[in-house]
């Protein structure tokens, strides 16, 4: 039997380290910061080593993510150890150094308990039953996409004031009965566990606190809030809008037809109101949209639509398209609500997409509905027609009111004919 080869060495180590310091490491994660020549963390992380780590104290500028290439690079070929916050491949700094550093053989990571195990042992909530939020160096917007009644959130917090975030944004999203409890220190001499109250109570109950804490949350929505659901199809009273809204049940079947998968990127041509970008995004933490709007007060309004349903990373571009789509990263999927009578748009669209890229477009007008069948005819795809009508008063009885017809044409482009019938 040959004998078993030894593991590469790590160009990079990267050590997680709790609030309990040098002592709640293990020997390996002790040996590899006494041995590193090099020590890359935040200053309170390398704090809480001892003398005996005698490498190059090195604390990481802020920006910190497009300092790591620089970092990296200075000090090649010298033995790394970067520490982290519990687990480094958890929101933590782990997936910044496997992207510089590449090959999994040249980045030893060495875990610690994470603040959300610490947290749900503290809680005795099972993770698979939570959802995690993370705030740091994001907008606390981002909380409201995973607001529903009777669910649980833990929400990584950016500092002291994280709690109060949370809680003023819990109040205006009509989630005030939300029971919430801020765990500080967690693992370490400091531990504290008792700060909890309500987010209407908060602001009185709860002055800010330490720094490095994580909030737990039980989401108790009011009875009179507007209930947003996790599919598309939200009503359409959860948009601000002019009129430029595509309504909720013809936006359900867009969405269900373009088929937003994890990780992928919508472009959305004539934004209006955000509504069908936006739910794009809230189908997965993962999906990405761009959503281009020639109005800047439109524009603007769907800054806001994202906020308060919580996508604010949506991107949107203030500006006419086809113009300023080759700007624009390619697509997976692309939807056309608005401007299909402008020259070359469809035509753009088309050829921008990848093979197996989706285009929807939709439209209440005849010329456009020209365009649409010329393009099945040359693309193959699907063209429908859908016809929603209201029950409304009339007289003492009641009737169906007939809102516009809107006409789909939906298409998935293939590899081998890109530009021919695909039928």
């Amino acid at each position: 039997m040959n004998p078993a080869r030894p593991a590469p060495t790590a160009a990079v180590t990267v050590v997680g380290i709790g609030a309990d310091g040098w002592d709640g490491l293990t020997d390996a994660s002790r040996a590899a910061l006494s041995e590193a020549e090099v020590l890359i963390g935040g200053r309170r992380q390398l704090d809480l080593l001892p003398p005996r780590c005698a490498g190059e104290r090195i604390a990481w500028p802020s920006p910190l993510r497009p300092a790591v290439p620089g970092l990296l690079a200075a000090h090649a070929g010298r033995r790394i150890a970067v520490l982290a916050s519990g687990d480094p491949m958890f929101y933590g700094i782990g997936r910044a150094l496997a992207a510089e550093v590449g090959e999994a053989g040249s980045l030893r990571v060495m875990p610690h308990p994470s603040s959300v195990s610490y947290a749900a042992a503290r809680l005795g909530w099972p993770l698979e039953d939570v959802e995690v939020v993370t705030l740091v160096g994001r907008p606390a917007a981002r909380l409201a996409g995973a607001l529903h009644d009777g669910r649980r959130i833990l929400v990584l917090s950016a500092g002291a004031d994280t709690p109060g975030e949370v809680a003023a944004l819990l109040r205006d999203r009509g989630f005030g009965a939300s029971r919430i409890r801020v765990l500080e220190q967690l693992g370490g001499a400091q531990e504290r566990t008792n700060a909890e109250a309500t987010a209407d109570d908060w602001p009185d109950a709860q002055p800010p606190g330490d720094p490095l804490n994580i909030v737990a949350v039980t989401c108790r929505r009011a009875p009179d809030a507007l209930r947003l659901g996790s599919v598309p199809g939200l009503p359409d009273d959860a948009y601000e809008h002019d009129g430029q809204l595509t309504k909720r049940h013809v936006r359900a079947v867009t969405l269900g037809t373009l088929a937003p998968a994890p990780g992928e990127l919508l472009w959305d041509i004539g934004g209006g109101s955000g509504s069908i970008a936006i739910e794009w995004m809230r189908t997965h933490p993962s999906c990405r949209a761009v959503t281009v709007e020639r109005d800047p007060v439109r524009a603007a309004r769907i800054t806001r639509n994202a906020d308060r349903l919580g996508v604010p990373g949506l991107r949107v571009v203030t500006g006419a398209a086809p113009a300023v789509l080759a700007e624009l990263p390619p697509p997976d999927a692309v939807f056309i609500g608005g401007g299909l009578t402008t020259p070359g748009l469809l035509d753009t669209c088309w050829e921008a997409l990848p093979a197996g890229g989706r285009l929807v477009a939709n439209t209440v007008t005849l010329e456009s509905e020209a365009l649409l069948a010329d393009a099945h005819r040359r693309h193959g795809g699907e063209l429908v027609r859908l016809a929603v009508a209201h029950a409304v008063p009339v007289g003492g009885f009641t009737g169906w009111r007939q809102a516009m017809p809107v006409t789909q044409w939906a298409a998935q482009k293939t590899l081998d004919t890109p530009s021919g019938a695909n039928r």
